[in-house]
């Protein structure tokens, strides 16, 4: 059916090769057989690929990127007339709005709980992140009441009660899953990948060694250079052990599949401190790590504590107590059968239930149905 329909997929925010915008949900399309154009910034890489990216400036104001880029990405979608306009950022409700007619779709992809993101910034008091979260609310239900939805995170569904689950379950690939992890000589080293920010617990990963002297912390993906230096400082004499790959610069997709298969590591990183924003999130890290063999090391929040038990795929710590990250490091070492068997849990649920095949056949259905 998708071989005569035309998709467009909007952001303003996202790299044009971001995991489930391009990777997971635009190839999936047109693999669908749909015509896919995704408008997307600019990413100042012009390698070859099968999706149609019709290229957005890049603006170093957000303010700018707000008014001037989603103008410009109106302008683009509106030549286009496609059947389904798919955007993936709160800023382009207004344009979404205005694309809708009587003849097309018009699909809100909700990537994150924006209302406990916008509103986790440390100086606004309770009574302004109210009335930012009320106002939110109610120009989200007005602009997006004749949108589908579709849901990146299961307790999303509690602000979008017509949304539909397209989770953010890891892509299965042949090449990269041929590689066998060797669990009889594990490296003293831990991994954690995806953008770097205190939310998403740069300062406590870089004291990891300090916590534990035997062990290196790799850290890849985006990170501002600020937050790299910070957390050089952190690990201070021992910062010799503490890697940052992705400086002020996107990591590709492809290049932290390759990282996970390159050491033999002892856990996957998520000591996150607690905030409203991740006490709930199936972060799309604990998915790859347990596809690649690897045990989650993680923050104790109720969710990832019970996801990590009905798994039996990693070790849930308080991200605060120094003490039992470091027993929980020091057990890793001296078990590397314990190693291997939560790796084992780990890969074989993702390949049977918890990978991406699952929802793209869900995501075309869904298109199949609204068409």
């Amino acid at each position: 059916m998708g071989s005569s329909h035309t998709v467009v997929h909007l952001t303003t925010v996202h790299h044009p090769y971001d995991v489930r915008i391009y990777h997971k949900e635009c190839l999936s399309l047109y693999k669908a057989g749909y015509n896919v154009y995704l408008i997307a910034p600019d990413s100042n890489n012009d390698k070859e690929v099968p999706i149609k990216h019709i290229k957005l400036k890049t603006y170093n104001s957000r303010l700018k990127r707000m008014i001037f880029g989603t103008f410009d990405a109106y302008r683009k979608a509106k030549k286009i007339k496609a059947n389904v306009y798919h955007f993936h950022d709160p800023e382009l409700m207004i344009v979404a709005w205005l694309l809708k007619n009587r003849k097309n779709v018009v699909v809100y992809d909700v990537h994150e709980d924006f209302i406990t993101s916008l509103i986790k910034k440390d100086y606004l008091n309770k009574w302004l992140k109210k009335i930012i979260k009320n106002t939110f609310k109610t120009i989200e239900k007005f602009f997006t009441r004749k949108f589908k939805k579709v849901l990146a995170e299961k307790y999303y569904i509690e602000n979008h009660p017509d949304g539909h689950y397209i989770l953010n379950y890891p892509i299965l690939n042949d090449d990269i899953d041929k590689h066998e992890r060797t669990y009889e000589t594990l490296d003293n080293a831990l991994i954690y990948t995806g953008n770097v920010d205190v939310q998403r617990g740069a300062y406590i990963h870089a004291r990891l060694p300090l916590i534990h002297h035997d062990i290196e912390c790799y850290v890849i993906g985006k990170c501002d250079e600020t937050y790299a230096n910070k957390m050089f400082d952190i690990a201070g004499g021992h910062k010799d052990r503490l890697k940052i790959d992705g400086i002020n610069r996107f990591v590709e997709k492809e290049a932290i599949e390759e990282a996970y298969y390159n050491r033999n590591w002892l856990a996957g990183l998520a000591l996150f401190p607690p905030t409203d924003h991740y006490l709930r999130k199936e972060l799309t890290k604990f998915f790859e790590y347990m596809n690649a063999g690897i045990p989650i090391l993680c923050s104790n929040f109720p969710a990832w504590k019970q996801f990590i038990e009905e798994y039996d795929c990693g070790i849930a710590v308080d991200p605060f107590n120094e003490e039992e990250i470091r027993d929980a490091i020091e057990f890793l070492r001296n078990n590397p059968d314990e190693v291997k068997r939560m790796g084992e849990n780990g890969k074989r649920a993702v390949h049977e239930n918890l990978n991406w095949d699952t929802q793209a056949k869900k995501l075309v259905q869904l298109y199949e149905n609204w068409i």
